[in-house]
């Protein structure tokens, strides 16, 4: 790993109907960026148990800035990591998480981009790239804002409805879905706010009819052996999205494209991964280096 030289920016938005909910993020842009000279921006949006630190999202981040991109990374506001960016300390936010609340923080970024409120960045020019659930809601964000120049996935699901039958009625009749974080040890007890969102909200969060109404340019990137979300994903969403869709199977890659918390070495899956998304992005999005 060598992370290029480039300009690391905080940034904390808080949710004046609610101060419980705080969004921490960084913009991770080219050290000469500034309000003359900007650059295309890439919003990324992590994962379930995931945040913006995890694995290889700094890595990541510092080869977007080293290619001429700012990248806005941010932990939604229900991500459960607190101020310290790296544990799960905020553990009610977690156990309330709803896919409402997370595209309300993903919009609300955007909005911030979309205002120049951040230096460097051109908000004429961006793309949405998410990794797992974030994927997901990489593409239903994107349908409904209608406006980025290219989206990306990586191990995207496919439907926000995961859980079958019989754990929705266990979870319905305990209150609660106990869920594991096998990194950390911590077992959180995820409420039923999630579940009645979904059930409310069923036809917004449909992700494959969200992908069929994306109009930008989409790459669907995902591994055959992924553990956590099946490689059959990968294929609904393709077929959801048609002929606008650009997909990079690799063969035998997990989840995370052999990448673990905390990054310490590449991986050849990872690297296959960041040179698609990289020709990606340059065809589409343009670079400024």
């Amino acid at each position: 790993m060598a992370f290029a030289k480039h300009s690391s920016s905080p940034f904390t938005l808080e949710d004046p109907r609610d101060p419980s909910r705080v969004i921490r993020g960084r913009v991770d842009a080219p050290a000469d960026a500034s309000d003359e000279k900007r650059y295309p921006f890439v919003l990324l949006i992590h994962g379930f148990k995931g945040f913006m630190d995890w694995g290889f999202f700094p890595e990541l981040g510092a080869r977007l800035a080293d290619a001429g991109y700012a990248a806005v990374f941010f932990n939604t506001s229900s991500s459960g990591v607190g101020a310290d960016l790296q544990s799960f300390t905020e553990i009610e936010a977690f156990e309330r998480c709803t896919y409402t609340k997370d595209l309300e923080d993903i919009e609300r970024v955007r909005a911030e981009i979309k205002a120049g409120c951040f230096v460097g960045i051109d908000p004429s020019a961006g793309g949405v790239l998410g990794h797992s659930k974030g994927g997901g809601e990489a593409l239903l964000h994107a349908a409904e804002a209608g406006d980025y120049s290219c989206v990306i996935t990586w191990a995207a699901i496919h439907t926000a409805s995961r859980f079958d039958e019989e754990t929705i009625a266990r979870w319905r009749r305990e209150g609660h879905l106990e869920i594991a974080n096998a990194r950390t040890g911590q077992v959180f007890k995820v409420r039923l706010d999630g579940l009645e969102d979904y059930e409310a909200n069923k036809e917004r969060f449909d992700i494959q009819a969200a992908a069929a109404r994306i109009t930008a340019p989409t790459l669907l990137i995902h591994g055959t052996a992924d553990e956590s979300v099946e490689v059959e994903a990968l294929e609904a969403l393709l077929a959801a999205r048609g002929e606008g869709a650009t997909s990079l199977r690799l063969e035998g890659a997990g989840h995370t494209f052999g990448i673990r918390h905390p990054m310490t070495a590449t991986a050849p899956d990872f690297e296959a991964v960041w040179a698609g998304t990289k020709s990606f992005l340059a065809e589409h999005l343009g670079t400024s280096v």
